[in-house]
């Protein structure tokens, strides 16, 4: 049990292979958790932002059917 097999041997380098070789794929895929992550950040201090204020209202215009009837 202290020593190692072939089948050690062969996984331990395969690991080695994958963090170490192959034009940085283990940085890639971190990098693209970390995009991910500053996203969902970014998406969360969104709804803190001071909403735009609200146009003035102004009454709308009064038609002819609106006008009070006059009475005698």
């Amino acid at each position: 049990m202290g020593t190692l097999s072939p089948w050690h041997l062969l996984i331990l380098g395969l690991l080695l292979v994958i963090v170490f070789g192959g034009r940085g794929k283990i940085s890639s895929v971190m990098g693209d958790a970390a995009k991910g992550i500053r996203a969902f950040r970014d998406g969360l201090k969104g709804g803190d932002e001071p909403a735009a204020p609200a146009p003035a209202s102004q009454p709308l215009p009064r038609t002819e059917s609106d006008k009070d009837p006059i009475v005698r």
